[in-house]
C-alpha cells in the first residue's frame, strides 16, 4: 500500500472516529471567554491579529489559536512541540538535525535555512508584539503563554517584513494584581524531569508582579555508543520571566518584561535508510528499517547551548475615548553555539580515511526595536497607525573538521582523531562573516462601516511603508581573511485591502488581498558573499466563518492563491574563495527568474454536542507549483524547485471531555496530527513518510486541599503508540539515503498545585 493510500485510509478512519463521538483535532479550542449570559455553547476566542482585541469569528483573516488549556493538554513546553501538526498550515521543523534552531513556516513558505544573521525566515515570530529575528533561540520553554495566534497569509501591512508566509505571534499571560501561586512537578521517561513555578503577588501602590520559572530536563532517546559522550536528541531547558505592570490611572499603563533563558540539546541522529550495495562501507554501518535506539558508530558529541535574554516596555495611553497611544521598546540578545555530530556515517569506506564531520558553529545576535501605535475607533471607522525601527547586528562562525578514522578494512574498528584544536585537523574557521540591518516603517490601516445594509459591510485598506539597509562582511574562508562584502538597501510599500459582511449575526465571510515580503541579504556559507533581492508573495483569499445550532458548532474556512515572486533559491556551486585558488562547494543564494503559485484550502471545526465534551478538526490542502529555476553556476541548467516541510494534505484533530465529580473534576484529552510526505530540501525529489501522531492526557482537576489550594494530577504521552516515520530525508539508494525519525513516545507523570 502507498503513502497516498495509508493516509486516506487513516483520514476515513478519523472521520469514522468523529462521527461516534471520538474526535481527533487539528486547531485546538483556545482559552474562551464566557458567551453571554445563560448561553452553553462555544465562547468567544479574542485574538489580537490586527493590533487590538477583537473577536475571531469577526476578524476577516485565516487565524488559529492555541490557548494555555491546550497547549497544557498537549504537553507543549516549546515551540518544537508543535511538530507534530497540532495546527496543518503550521510547520515547525529543526534544521537539519539540529535542535538548537527551528524551521519555521506557513501555507507552504517555509525557508529551510534562515540560521545567518545575514538571512531572514519568512514567517514572522512574535512575543507580546516583539519581533524575533533569529531561528536560533526560537527552541526555548514557553514560560507561561495565555494564547498561540498563528495567522495565516501575508501580513505585510500590521506586521511588516518577513511575513510571507504569515505571522506567529505568542501572548504571555499579565500580571493579574491578586494573589496566585501554581507549582507543578513532573517526571518523565528518558530520566526526565519538570518544575513549574508561577507567582502572581497582590497588587501595591498600582504595581502588580508577576514571576514565572521553569526547568524540565530529558535525557537522549537514542544512544551514542562512544563512552563518555553525549547520547542524541536530549534537552535541557531553563528559564525565568518577570513582569512589572504599573496602572496609576485608569488611562494610563506601563509593563516591565525581562526574560532569559537556557538551552542545551544534541541533535538527533541521522540513520541510513539506504545504501549501494556496489559500493564500498563499513561492515558496521547499518541501514535501518526504523527508529534506532543506538547509533552504528560512536562519535564525539556535546551540547550545544543557546542562551538569550531580554527586556520589554509595553506602555498604553487613552489620550482621548475610544483612541490609544501605544509604545512597545525591546532590547534582546542571544548566543548559540553548535555541535552537530549526528550524520557521522555520510561517505563510502576507504582505508585510514578520515569521517565523521563535526558541524560546528556560534552564532552571537542583538536587537533592538521600537514600536509606537495609534489605536482607535469612531462611530464608522476603526483605525490602526504606527512607525516600526528595528535594527540588528550578529556575527557568526562554522567549523567542520573530521573526528573519526576508519581501520585499514572495512570490519576494522574506527579510532577517534586527535583532540580539535584550531588549525590541527583542518584550517580553522571553514567561514566567519558579521551582518547588520536596519528597517524603519511606516503603516496604517482602515476599516470603514458604510451606514447601508445594516452596517453588514466593511471596507479595510492598508499600506506598510518599509525601508531597508543591510550590510555585512565574510571575513573569513577556509581559515584565510576574506575581502568579501555587501551593502544592499532596499524601500516598497506592501498594501492590502479586505470586504466583509455579516450574513448575520452568526455568518461572515470576507475577501482578501495583500503583499508582502522577505527581506534580501547574503548567504554566509557562500564563499564569495553575494547579495541577492527580496521575495515577494501576493496572495487573494475568502473566507467564511460562521457558528450554528445555538454557538455549539463552528467551522471556518479559507481558500487562497499566492504568487510568489522573485523567489530566493539555493544553489550547490563548486567555486574558488579566491582567483586562482583551490575549489569547493559552496552554497549560493540567488532571486529566482520564474514565478510560483501556492493554493491551499483550510478548514476548521468545533463542536460541543453536550457540556463538557468539544471535538475539533482542521485540515490543510497545499499545492505549489514552483517554476523550474535556471541554476547559474551549471550554465542556466533548469532545476525543479520544491515546497519544504510542506505536506500536500495535512489533518488533525482532537476531544477534550470534562465530568465534575463529587470530589474532583476528571478531563481528558486525545489528539491525532497527520499529513502526506514532503519535500525536506527544495532541490531534491524525495519525500519523507506520511505521519499519523496520537497525543493524550487525563487529569484529575480541582481536588480539594487545606485552604483555597486545589490539586491536579495529569498522566500523558506524546506519541502514544511510538509510530515512526522520517521527518528528513536526502540522498539517493543509488548512492547513500539518510534520515531522521520522529520522536519515540514519551510518557510521565505530573502534579500541579494551585493556590
Amino acid at each position: 500500500m502507498n503513502r497516498s493510500s495509508v493516509l486516506r485510509r487513516r483520514a476515513l478512519i478519523l472521520a469514522g472516529a468523529m462521527l461516534i463521538g471520538v474526535g481527533f483535532t487539528a486547531q485546538a479550542h483556545a482559552e474562551e471567554a464566557p458567551g453571554d449570559e445563560g448561553d452553553a455553547g462555544l465562547g468567544a476566542i479574542v485574538v489580537t491579529a490586527q493590533k487590538k482585541e477583537t473577536n475571531l469569528q469577526k476578524t476577516p483573516i485565516s487565524i488559529s489559536v492555541l490557548g494555555s488549556d491546550d497547549l497544557k493538554a498537549r504537553s507543549v513546553v516549546s515551540l518544537k512541540d508543535l511538530a507534530d501538526g497540532a495546527v496543518p498550515s503550521l510547520r515547525i521543523a529543526p534544521f537539519a538535525s539540529r535542535n538548537s534552531a527551528l524551521t519555521v513556516g506557513i501555507r507552504g513558505i517555509v525557508p529551510f535555512d534562515a540560521n545567518q544573521p545575514s538571512r531572514d525566515s519568512g514567517v514572522g515570530i512574535y512575543i507580546d508584539g516583539v519581533y524575533l529575528g533569529r531561528s536560533q533561540g526560537l527552541g526555548t520553554a514557553l514560560l507561561d503563554v495565555e494564547r498561540i495566534e498563528v495567522l495565516k497569509g501575508p501580513q505585510g501591512t500590521l506586521f511588516g517584513r518577513n511575513s510571507t508566509g504569515g505571522a506567529l505571534s505568542i501572548v504571555s499571560k499579565k500580571p493579574s494584581g491578586e494573589f496566585h501561586l501554581t507549582q507543578t512537578m513532573g517526571v518523565m521517561n528518558y530520566d526526565g524531569y519538570k518544575v513549574e513555578t508561577h507567582l502572581d503577588l497582590p497588587s501595591f501602590a498600582n504595581f502588580s508582579v508577576k514571576l514565572d520559572a521553569l526547568v524540565t530536563k530529558r535525557g537522549g532517546t537514542l544512544d551514542n555508543p562512544m563512552a563518555g559522550e553525549e547520547d542524541y536528541n536530549q534537552l535541557d531547558q531553563r528559564g525565568m520571566h518577570g513582569a512589572i505592570l504599573w496602572e496609576p490611572s485608569s488611562s494610563f499603563s506601563a509593563q516591565y518584561d525581562f526574560d532569559t533563558s537556557y538551552d542545551a540539546s544534541t541533535p538527533y541522529y541521522m540513520q541510513v535508510l539506504a545504501k549501494n550495495p556496489l559500493l564500498p562501507f563499513a561492515d558496521m554501518v547499518d541501514v535501518g528499517t526504523g527508529r534506532a535506539k543506538t547509533a552504528d558508530v560512536g562519535v564525539p558529541e556535546q551540547k550545544s547551548i543557546g542562551k538569550t535574554h531580554g527586556h520589554a516596555l509595553h506602555m498604553d495611553w487613552q489620550v482621548a475615548d475610544g483612541i490609544n497611544l501605544r509604545s512597545i521598546t525591546s532590547y534582546r540578545e542571544l548566543s548559540q553555539s553548535q555541535y552537530d555530530n549526528g550524520g557521522a556515517h555520510q561517505g563510502a569506506f576507504a582505508p585510514f580515511a578520515k569521517f565523521a564531520r563535526y558541524s560546528l558553529a556560534g552564532l552571537d545576535q542583538n536587537q533592538f526595536s521600537q514600536e509606537v501605535q495609534l489605536v482607535g475607533s469612531t462611530s464608522r471607522i476603526d483605525f490602526v497607525a504606527g512607525a516600526y525601527y528595528y535594527h540588528e547586528k550578529g556575527e557568526d562562525w562554522a567549523w567542520a573538521p573530521y573526528t573519526m578514522q576508519w581501520g585499514a578494512t572495512a570490519s576494522a574498528a574506527p579510532t577517534r582523531l586527535p583532540t580539535l584544536e584550531a588549525g590541527q585537523v583542518s584550517p580553522y574557521p571553514d567561514r566567519a562573516s558579521d551582518a547588520k540591518a536596519d528597517s524603519f516603517a511606516l503603516y496604517g490601516q482602515a476599516t470603514w462601516t458604510p451606514a447601508i445594509l445594516n452596517d453588514a459591510f466593511h471596507l479595510t485598506g492598508g499600506a506598510r511603508y518599509t525601508h531597508d539597509k543591510k550590510s555585512g562582511d565574510l571575513f573569513k574562508v577556509n581559515g584565510v581573511d576574506t575581502p568579501y562584502a555587501f551593502d544592499i538597501s532596499n524601500s516598497r510599500v506592501d498594501p492590502t485591502v479586505t470586504a466583509a459582511f455579516d450574513a448575520s449575526d452568526d455568518i461572515h465571510v470576507y475577501a482578501k488581498w495583500g503583499t508582502a515580503y522577505r527581506a534580501g541579504g547574503a548567504n554566509s556559507r557562500s564563499i564569495t558573499y553575494r547579495s541577492y533581492d527580496p521575495e515577494e508573495v501576493e496572495t487573494a483569499e475568502i473566507g467564511f466563518k460562521g457558528e450554528f445550532f445555538d454557538k455549539h458548532v463552528r467551522l471556518n474556512l479559507a481558500a487562497y492563491k499566492t504568487i510568489y515572486k522573485d523567489q530566493q533559491i539555493d544553489f550547490n556551486a563548486v567555486l574558488s574563495a579566491v582567483p586562482g585558488g583551490p575549489t569547493r562547494t559552496t552554497i549560493e543564494t540567488v532571486n529566482a527568474t520564474g514565478n510560483g503559485t501556492i493554493k491551499g484550502i483550510e478548514a476548521d471545526l468545533t463542536i460541543m454536542p453536550v457540556e463538557g465534551l468539544t471535538l475539533t478538526a482542521s485540515y490543510a490542502y497545499t499545492k505549489g507549483d514552483l517554476d523550474q529555476a535556471a541554476n547559474p553556476f551549471k550554465n542556466n541548467a533548469l532545476e525543479n524547485v520544491f515546497l519544504v516541510y510542506t505536506p500536500k494534505n495535512a489533518f488533525s484533530g482532537a476531544i477534550d471531555y470534562s465530568l465534575p465529580l463529587n470530589w474532583a473534576t476528571l478531563r481528558a484529552h486525545v489528539d491525532a496530527n497527520g499529513g502526506d510526505g514532503y519535500h525536506a530540501q527544495s532541490n531534491d525529489p524525495l519525500l519523507t513518510d506520511s505521519s499519523f501522531l496520537v497525543n493524550g492526557r487525563l487529569s484529575l482537576a480541582d481536588i480539594a486541599l487545606k485552604g483555597d489550594a486545589k490539586l491536579q494530577v495529569s498522566a500523558w504521552s506524546r506519541n502514544l503508540f511510538n509510530e515512526q516515520h522520517t521527518f528528513f530525508q536526502t540522498g539517493t539508494a543509488q548512492s547513500l539515503m539518510l534520515g531522521i525519525y520522529n520522536e519515540p513516545r514519551t510518557y510521565g507523570l505530573e502534579a500541579t498545585v494551585r493556590f
